[in-house]
């Protein structure tokens, strides 16, 4: 019987050795699946703030849109009173003798030239200034001696702004030597 017990005594023993073996393999395997899990987590969490940046920029970008887009909305609508304006303004530059249909045309002039500049119209008008061809295209030069170089001497044209942004470049005469 002593035998017995001790036999029975080696086999747990070796049934709890394996036992521990066994466990110590599943817990490096739960451990590795732990971590191979964490990996991919850090990994989704990374793409999800990276799509969120992208939505707050995308954003961004639209809000930027429509406020360009209101923003010269009328554009298009000022583009074609310019000619009219130009109409009006040679029609000042004549002489008429009819004072009161003269009057009647500045007063016109007046509030029509108002309302462009509500809507965020600008005349370039720079007569003295040195050239910028960002603002104004040379049509004709002169040579006055005693004006430096690239000087506008004449506005042909007017040119002009809606909100900053040259709509119709101002035609002009510099000076060049």
């Amino acid at each position: 019987m002593a035998k017995e017990k001790v036999e029975t005594l080696d086999e747990e023993v070796k049934v709890k050795k394996k036992s521990k073996k066994d466990v110590n393999k599943e817990m490096l395997k739960i451990e590795e699946e732990i971590s191979k899990l964490t990996e991919s987590n850090k990994v989704l969490e990374e793409k999800v703030r990276l799509a969120q940046a992208e939505l707050i920029n995308y954003r961004k970008r639209k809000d930027e849109e429509t406020a360009n887009i209101l923003k010269f909305a009328n554009q298009d609508l000022i583009l074609e009173l310019l000619p009219v304006i130009d109409n009006f303004e040679r029609a000042l530059d004549s002489n008429n003798e009819n004072s009161k249909f003269i009057d009647g045309i500045k007063m016109i002039y007046s509030n029509l030239m108002n309302i462009l500049e509500k809507a965020g119209v600008e005349v370039i008008n720079r007569v003295g200034e040195e050239f910028d061809p960002n603002l104004e295209e040379a049509l004709v030069t002169d040579c006055i001696e005693d004006k430096d170089d690239d000087i506008v001497i004449e506005v042909l044209s007017k040119g002009y702004k809606l909100k900053g942004r040259v709509i119709r470049p101002a035609a002009v005469k510099i000076n060049q030597k």
